[in-house]
């Protein structure tokens, strides 16, 4: 059976591998427009010991959005849910997840749900420790024991591309600001928040 399941996992990676030409790779970020179109994977995870992974599974590639669900988990383990969202809401949305213009009609002004960039902004500044090296740190380490992979880090390039080009996710910061739902600096939240979107897994690492 697990040959079978093998089998099976290859021949679709095969079947979904003619199409990827049809695609096109991410560019709102200038240092992810060079990523392999080409480049297949999936990797399913039973929970215990088995992966069953095929194409390309060894590649790395950044987070990004996916990140928000992790961060959440975090900062929910270091305040609650109660507090938590005090400063985002649980709402689903139909705009675009880099949308302003709900914060703007919103009383109070808070992001909508954790998974809109507005929303993870404000998640991430909950995450706790004294300076954005320890509170990376404690995110990276919370990703290497959820995967079991120690060697888990970030990808700079990526992240010094996000920073550079983030002027929408400043501009939400700032509004936020404004309005009591972010305290602090926000170019500090920035520059932590752009790592965290660079943290650099493989499809073995993300299925775990």
């Amino acid at each position: 059976m697990v040959c079978r399941y093998g089998d099976d996992l290859k021949m679709m990676v095969e079947q979904v591998k003619q199409y990827t030409s049809e695609g096109k790779v991410a560019d709102y970020i200038p240092a992810l427009s060079v990523a392999d179109p080409s480049k297949v994977a999936v990797a399913i995870y039973d929970g215990n010991d088995t992966c069953f992974s095929e194409g390309n599974f060894n590649e790395k590639f950044t987070l990004q959005s996916i990140s928000k669900v992790l961060t959440l988990a975090l900062a929910l383990m270091d305040h609650g849910e109660k507090y938590v969202f005090s400063k985002v809401g649980m709402e689903p949305t139909g705009d675009p997840f880099n949308s302003i213009s709900k914060l703007e009609t919103q009383i109070p002004s808070k992001p909508l749900n954790p998974m809109i960039n507005a929303g993870a902004l404000a998640v991430s500044s909950l995450i706790k420790g004294s300076s954005n090296e320890e509170k990376l740190e404690r995110l990276l380490q919370f990703v290497r024991d959820l995967s079991g992979n120690d060697q888990i880090s970030y990808n700079k390039e990526v992240a010094q591309s996000e920073f550079e080009t983030a002027d929408l996710n400043r501009a939400l910061s700032y509004f936020m600001k404004q309005h009591g739902v972010l305290t602090g600096d926000v170019d500090e939240l920035l520059d932590f928040y752009t790592k965290q979107c660079a943290i650099e897994v493989n499809c073995e690492d993300l299925a775990k």
